[in-house]
């Protein structure tokens, strides 16, 4: 069984910056895709859109065009740990974060929420104007 549980949510105005933190326990392994996804208040599960996703020896990253060059995600194998990065907050960035964590590769669809086995609660992210 694998936990995880993010961190780092918070209120922010248009601009400003957040880290948000994820930390893995249980049966994680060093081959693990893990990701980051984000739900909007109306949106539905199926709905989630994955934002980052890094491959398991963190050389290999890919992204939402919607957050490119504002987003970065990375991870620390030892403490098992996946962070991201996000600036220039804007406010359609707001939505509940949730990390990820699939025993696939990260692959072409990474993006897929159907992908990932193990979620965590999610962290909320509020961007106001």
């Amino acid at each position: 069984q694998v936990q995880l549980v993010e961190s780092g949510g918070g209120s922010v105005q248009a601009g400003g910056s957040l880290r948000l933190s994820c930390v893995a326990s249980g049966h994680i392994y060093s081959d693990d895709c893990m990701g980051w996804f984000r739900q909007a208040p109306e949106k539905k599960r199926e709905e989630r859109e994955g934002v980052a996703a890094i491959s398991p020896g963190g050389g290999s990253t890919d992204y939402a065009d919607s957050v490119k060059g504002r987003f970065t995600i990375s991870r620390d194998n030892a403490k098992n740990t996946l962070d991201l990065q996000i600036n220039s907050l804007k406010p359609e960035d707001t939505g509940m974060y949730y990390c990820a964590a699939s025993r696939w590769s990260c692959g072409s669809t990474w993006a897929a929420w159907w992908r990932y086995q193990f979620w965590g609660q999610g962290t909320q992210v509020t961007v106001s104007s």
